[in-house]
């Protein structure tokens, strides 16, 4: 009975013992004063003038981006269906092509290069990145070092390449480059597992810091993959949580969204889903999206094409959404993905029909190119040609992008569709 009394004393105190007594001294009322938790604001990036220039200048009116960034692994896949061993003097001779294409500059105003081409010289000696900007060509980098399996996930996938990644970009500015692109992934059917968002988000947050810290303007892609038979509201759900924890980690972070660019998803079925989504589906719930989870600060947003096929834009002639809170935003068209060149162009088109405060713009890999490797056929008196095709392409794109393209004069082959299943980069 002592100890249960003794027990009993030491827990139950009065309002002196709380106020006085030694093992709980607290100041009295009139002296209590609430002080926020310390914490410390980073200073904004010596590079930020810098930053949102460069953001800017590949929103500027009329132009988007030609992304030439695949891997030397992918690169040759391309050169292999013309033919072509996969060896760094015919990389040098395709990427020569491109990037010396007479006029290239007046309708692309930023290019993605692979790490080897930002240090590459064309097969007369000039360096590439000294080729882009003479045509007025932003030159930006791929800095992430692939897709590998996270341990602990439901066959999950992580990308990799923070390891070293200062020093990278660093040494990426030196040589030329302003912006930066990391590609991650986050799949339906796996899942998600919430460690597989919050990897990609904190991936994509980490990267973005320190790609600014480096005067880089980064692209934060999160790609949400088109795999599986789910419906478009499993996909929205899905991408309205990615993106909240993309923003939570990027202010984290202390990443200046001025100085960014986004590349989110269109929000569709899975590629496999019975039920399809009309045009209006798609539209409605790919801005609805957007109007809830990015902020207005956000200078540049580039929407990550699907690989759904049959869904054009032609919706986003009757919107009625009052898109008012965002400042000249390049939504860039849907990378082009599994549409055909043509199909790309005209769904860009379509989204620059009626009024828009967002800059929707383009980023296009195989829907620039695709013509104009063709064409070129790896044969030296055929450069010019395909040069000549990779240009009307771009001012395709530039013309949809200002919602004047009308499609005329349009190649059979360009109407073809590029889809492939479980495509890699």
């Amino acid at each position: 009975m002592a100890s249960a009394s003794l027990l009993k004393s030491s827990l139950v105190l009065n309002k002196s013992e709380w106020v006085k007594g030694p093992s709980f001294r607290q100041p009295s009322v009139s002296h209590v004063r609430c002080q926020p938790a310390p914490f410390t604001v980073k200073a904004v990036s010596s590079y930020a003038e810098e930053l949102i220039k460069t953001a800017k200048t590949i929103a500027s009116p009329g132009h988007g981006i030609l992304a030439m960034d695949e891997s030397n692994a992918t690169c040759g896949k391309r050169l292999a269906s013309i033919g072509l061993e996969n060896t760094e003097a015919n990389r040098q001779a395709y990427r020569t092509l491109l990037v010396s294409a007479p006029g290239l500059g007046q309708y692309i105003s930023g290019a993605i290069l692979f790490e080897e081409t930002l240090y590459q010289s064309t097969v007369d000696g000039k360096k590439i990145v000294d080729v882009l900007v003479e045509q007025g060509i932003v030159p930006g980098i791929k800095v992430d070092k692939g897709l590998v399996p996270l341990a602990g996930s439901n066959d999950e996938s992580w990308c990799q390449g923070l390891d070293g990644l200062a020093s990278r970009t660093a040494a990426y500015y030196q040589q030329g480059a302003r912006f930066a692109k990391w590609r991650t992934v986050v799949s339906i059917p796996n899942g998600p597992s919430a460690l597989a968002v919050k990897e990609a988000a904190w991936g994509l947050a980490r990267y973005a810091a320190i790609s600014q810290e480096s005067g880089l303007s980064p692209i934060v892609e999160p790609e949400i993959l088109l795999d599986g038979e789910h419906g478009i509201e499993r996909t929205f759900e899905v991408a309205q949580k990615v993106w909240a924890e993309v923003f939570f980690y990027l202010a984290e972070n202390n990443v200046l969204f001025e100085g960014i660019l986004l590349k989110p998803s269109m929000v569709t079925p899975g590629a496999e889903c019975k039920e399809r989504a009309t045009p209006q589906q798609v539209a409605d719930y790919t801005l609805k999206l957007l109007k809830r989870r990015i902020p207005p600060a956000v200078p540049g947003i580039m929407a990550n094409s699907c690989l759904y096929k049959n869904v054009a834009f032609e919706s986003f002639l009757s919107m009625d959404y009052a898109l008012t809170y965002s400042n000249g935003l390049l939504f860039e068209q849907f990378l082009s993905g599994g549409q055909s060149e043509v199909e790309a162009t005209q769904n860009l088109n379509a989204m620059n029909q009626a009024p828009n405060p967002w800059h929707v713009s383009f980023s296009y890999a195989r829907a620039l190119q695709n013509t104009c490797l063709k064409t070129w056929g790896g044969r030296p008196e055929n450069v010019k040609a395909a040069q000549d095709v990779l240009v009307t392409r771009a001012k395709a794109n530039s013309t949809a992008q200002l919602g004047k393209y009308t499609g005329e004069g349009e190649s059979a082959e360009a109407k073809e569709g590029m889809f492939v299943k479980g495509y890699v980069y």
